[in-house]
């Protein structure tokens, strides 16, 4: 495992699983919130974010967090490890408000500076979604990718438990 995408819902809890991993496995964690967006929550080019996400990929090791639709398809080629995150809308969607309220009016760790926290009717919407939109197009994907590692966790015991097995294979 040395070339890991993580994706999911919105507030399934990626970047948080990515930097456990990253600390479990000593492989550099790369949130693609904090290269997509610019100060004030601009976001970067389609044409640019492509770029940008290539030169990521190059790179030799990675945890790699993120669903940018636009660009999953290329970071699945290049990954050898997928991991989905598919945890229930409702957990989601309190984790969203648990976090609004923990970064309210500061930038959180996994975004880039400048983007403070906010929660707003169309992220809502997407997260409450997710499961009937997104996440039917995500399991499309991976579907083609059968020479990949592809770990599907589902609820916060999987999730614990996956870390702990990595904890022990990484003694």
């Amino acid at each position: 495992m040395k070339k890991v995408i993580v994706i999911g819902s919105g507030g399934s809890g990626k970047s948080t699983f990515s930097r456990e991993l990253g600390a479990i496995t000593g492989l550099p964690v790369v949130h693609l919130d904090a290269l997509f967006w610019k100060p004030n929550w601009t976001a970067t080019p389609k044409d640019e974010w492509a770029e940008v996400v290539r030169r990521e990929i190059e790179k030799p090791e990675w945890i790699m967090d993120g669903n940018f639709g636009g660009t999953r398809e290329m970071r699945m080629r290049a990954a050898d490890t997928i991991i989905m995150l598919d945890l229930p809308r409702w957990l989601c969607m309190y984790r969203v408000l648990k976090r609004w309220i923990a970064f309210r009016n500061k930038t959180r760790p996994d975004m880039a500076e400048g983007c403070n926290e906010k929660i707003d009717w169309e992220f809502a919407m997407w997260v409450w979604n997710y499961q009937t939109r997104s996440r039917r197009r995500a399991f499309e994907q991976l579907d083609s990718q059968k020479d990949k590692n592809i770990v599907i966790l589902r609820s916060r015991r999987e999730v614990a438990e996956f870390l702990e097995r990595m904890r022990l294979e990484h003694r």
